[in-house]
């Protein structure tokens, strides 16, 4: 049961910060952490992913404090969070059994997590006087932590 709600954490994290879910999953699957062999996942594993997802990841980090940056809930930023938050729940279901339940969970965890992310990160803005930045960074922190949590955990 625990399963499920790493599969969901994982998806909440790609809601927050699209490209942080997929390169934790990566460096776990890479480092064996999350056995991805004999699935549709396991390019995941190859020394590539993590790089590259990483490097995507760090990236978004930065482009997010632009301000010519698009909502997080654009079709196409939200779709690509529930994109990212299905494949990552599905790497995290897989290691328990059961990839396809993992799969939906961490989709309705991105929609938790865009949706939120963006709540929680406009009503904090606007209790700190409009400073963006802290409150980015903020986001940014919580989904590198949870994900790091998620990953060491299901291993």
């Amino acid at each position: 049961m625990f399963i499920y709600v790493l599969a969901l954490l994982i998806g909440v994290v790609a809601g927050l910060r699209a490209m942080t879910a997929p390169a934790a999953v990566a460096w776990a699957a890479y480092l064996g952490w999350i056995n991805l062999d004999g699935s549709w996942l396991s390019f995941l594993s190859h020394w590539l992913a993590p790089l590259i997802l990483t490097l995507l990841a760090i990236v978004e980090l930065i482009t997010d404090q632009l301000p010519s940056t698009p909502s997080r809930k654009v079709p196409v930023q939200f779709g690509t969070r529930i994109f990212m938050g299905a494949v990552c729940g599905a790497a995290i279901g897989f290691a328990g059994g059961v990839w396809i339940v993992g799969l939906i969970a961490g989709a309705i965890g991105a929609i938790i997590g865009t949706l939120g992310g963006y709540e929680a990160r406009r009503s904090l803005v606007a209790a700190t006087g409009g400073k963006d930045l802290p409150i980015a960074l903020l986001e940014d922190g919580i989904a590198i932590a949870v994900a790091l949590w998620v990953v060491a955990y299901v291993t």
